[in-house]
C-alpha cells in the first residue's frame, strides 16, 4: 500500500462522524442557554438535552427565503387559497361548530366567516398543521438565519416558556417551517398572549382543540382592534393617472377616502370620506385590479404581514357566507 493511500485511510478514520448537526456546540446556543437559566430559572441540563437533539434544517432556510407572499402575484396566490374544496370544507367547519362561532362573535365581535377563513387559509381547517419540530424550526432560524435571528431567538424563548407553562414536551411540538402551531398557526409569542381556553377545561389548546382555536383567533382579532360590523375592503374603478401616486407597499392606511377619491378613484357614496384607507393595486388573471382597503383589512395583515394574505382571507370569507 502506497504512502498516499495509507494517509488517506488514516484521515478517513480520523474524521468525526455526524449523524446530524445538533446545536449544543454552537456558541450562540450556549449564550442563549445561559440567558434562559438566568432570566427564567430553567435547568441547564434540560436545555442542553433539548439542543443536543435540535437539528438544523436546510429546507427551512430555503423555504423562508422564498415565501409565496413575495414570489407570487395575486393571480397565482389566489389560486392556492380560493378553491371550491377549501370553501366547501369551510362551510362544513362552520356548520359543525356553529354554536362555538356564534359565541365567539358575541364575545369578541368577529364574524364566523372571518375566523373560519383564517383557519382555512392557515391549515385547511386543521388538516395541515405542519410537520416540522418547532424546536428545529426556531433553532435553525435563530442560529442560522442572520436576517431575522433576533426575532426567532425571541420566539425560541417563547416556545420554551410555553412548554413550561402548559407542561408540553418541547421536542414533541410540531408546526410550520417558521415555528407556527395549531389550527390557526400561532407563533409561540402569539400562543402565550392570545390563546384562550374557550371550552372551559382549563387548558388553552389550539394544537388539537378546534373550540379553543376558534376562540383564540377571534380573541387575536379583538386584541388587534377589529371593528365589529364594519367593512373590510371594496373593489373600485379608476380614471386618469393621479391614483398611481397612492400605490405603495406599506400596509397601514394613511390616506383619507377624500384624498383617494380626489386622485381619480371612484369611491361609493355610502363611505364616509373622512375615514383613513389604503389604495391597493393587485395583478389578477385579467390584469390590474384596484381595491380600497379599510381598518379591518389592516387588522387581518396583523395576522400575516401581507396584503395578498389579507385579500385571500377576505375573499375566502365571502365564499363561506351563507347565500
Amino acid at each position: 500500500m502506497s504512502f498516499t493511500v495509507r494517509l488517506m485511510v488514516v484521515l478517513i478514520f480520523c474524521l468525526p462522524v455526524y449523524t446530524h448537526a445538533d446545536y449544543l456546540g454552537n456558541q450562540d446556543t450556549q449564550a442563549f442557554i445561559d440567558e434562559m437559566v438566568k432570566e427564567h430559572q430553567f435547568e441547564r441540563g434540560q436545555l442542553q438535552a433539548i439542543f443536543k437533539q435540535a437539528e438544523k434544517k436546510d429546507s427551512i432556510l430555503k423555504a423562508i427565503s422564498r415565501p409565496a407572499e413575495k414570489r407570487l402575484e395575486w393571480s397565482g396566490y389566489r389560486k392556492i387559497f380560493l378553491t371550491d374544496d377549501r370553501a366547501a370544507k369551510g362551510k362544513a367547519f362552520i356548520k359543525k361548530y356553529r354554536a362555538v362561532f356564534e359565541r365567539a362573535e358575541e364575545i369578541y365581535g368577529v364574524p364566523a366567516h372571518i375566523v373560519a377563513a383564517i383557519i382555512g387559509v392557515e391549515t385547511r381547517y386543521g388538516q395541515h398543521k405542519g410537520s416540522y419540530r418547532v424546536v428545529d424550526a426556531l433553532s435553525t432560524l435563530a442560529f442560522d438565519y442572520p436576517p431575522r435571528s433576533k426575532f426567532f431567538k425571541s420566539e425560541l424563548e417563547q416556545v420554551l416558556l410555553l412548554a413550561k407553562e402548559q407542561s408540553f414536551k418541547p421536542l414533541d411540538l410540531k408546526g410550520s417551517y417558521a415555528g407556527a402551531m395549531g389550527y390557526g398557526q400561532f407563533i409561540p409569542s402569539s400562543y402565550r398572549h392570545y390563546a384562550v381556553d374557550f371550552d372551559g377545561d382549563n387548558v388553552a389548546d389550539i394544537l388539537n382543540n378546534p373550540v379553543d382555536a376558534i376562540g383564540s383567533v377571534a380573541n387575536y382579532f379583538k386584541m388587534h382592534r377589529w371593528h365589529a360590523n364594519e367593512p373590510v375592503t371594496f373593489q373600485v374603478k379608476v380614471k386618469g393617472s393621479k391614483y398611481k401616486a397612492l400605490i405603495n407597499k406599506k400596509l397601514k392606511p394613511k390616506n383619507t377616502l377624500a384624498e383617494i377619491k380626489a386622485a381619480g378613484v371612484e369611491v361609493p357614496e355610502q363611505y364616509e370620506l373622512s375615514q383613513v384607507a389604503k389604495f391597493q393595486e393587485l395583478l389578477g388573471e385579467d390584469g390590474a385590479e384596484y381595491w380600497v382597503t379599510l381598518h379591518n383589512f389592516y387588522v387581518i395583515t396583523r395576522y400575516n404581514h401581507s396584503h395578498l394574505y389579507a385579500m385571500a382571507v377576505f375573499q375566502l370569507a365571502n365564499e363561506l357566507l351563507e347565500k
